[in-house]
């Protein structure tokens, strides 16, 4: 509610299929990966209503647009709408993915913020950024504040998944992780305080 009442555009690519994604790693489960996938694009639309709703009580005025067509439900991504809905100051929340198996949360996510023409994709996750190692398993793990796409590559650190991280890399957009769970970390980042790692092409 702060972000937004600063003024800042937002627009959030919601996940929630990786239950359903899980499934196909099973010895005894005939669901194919593809079948698993939209299964999970659906979860997605259902976490995106929720978001809806519990932003409505708080006087968040929201859209929800999928990128699979439900149109009893909520709206199809219309790169248009989305636009227009942003400069309206409401927020815009991006359902089902690409709309195609095989592509993740991460890589909707970059896809809309280049055609959306964001500042900055957020990843918010359960760490406070990019470390140099897995901060849960090494207690000296560095966090690195501002690094490099090419540092990142060839330090062999995760961000994302590679078609996301690569099609940033390719566009130049910026990716700042922040961690999900410390209080105001996106509030501080919004504000241009040093908070997770900025991913920068140079």
């Amino acid at each position: 509610l702060e972000v937004v009442r600063c003024n800042v555009e937002v627009a959030i690519v919601i996940g929630g299929g990786n239950i359903f994604r899980g499934m196909t790693s099973s010895e005894n489960n005939q669901i194919d990966r593809a079948t698993a996938d939209y299964m999970g694009m659906l979860a997605t639309v259902m976490n995106a209503i929720a978001l809806q709703d519990a932003m409505k009580h708080i006087g968040i005025i929201s859209r929800v647009q999928s990128a699979i067509k439900i149109e009893q439900i909520v709206e199809p991504y219309i790169r248009g709408k989305a636009i227009r809905y942003i400069e309206d100051n409401k927020v815009v929340i991006f359902a089902a993915g690409t709309g195609n198996p095989f592509f993740t949360t991460d890589t909707a996510a970059a896809l809309r913020a280049i055609e959306l023409n964001a500042e900055v994709v957020i990843k918010a996750t359960k760490v406070e950024g990019i470390f140099s190692d897995d901060p849960e398993k090494v207690k000296d793990a560095k966090l690195f504040k501002k690094i490099t796409f090419d540092e990142v590559i060839s330090k062999k650190l995760k961000v994302m998944d590679s078609t996301a991280f690569t099609l940033c890399r390719d566009q130049g957009m910026p990716i700042a992780v922040l961690s999900l769970f410390k209080k105001n970390a996106l509030l501080n980042f919004i504000h241009g305080a040093e908070e997770g790692t900025l991913v920068t092409l140079n």
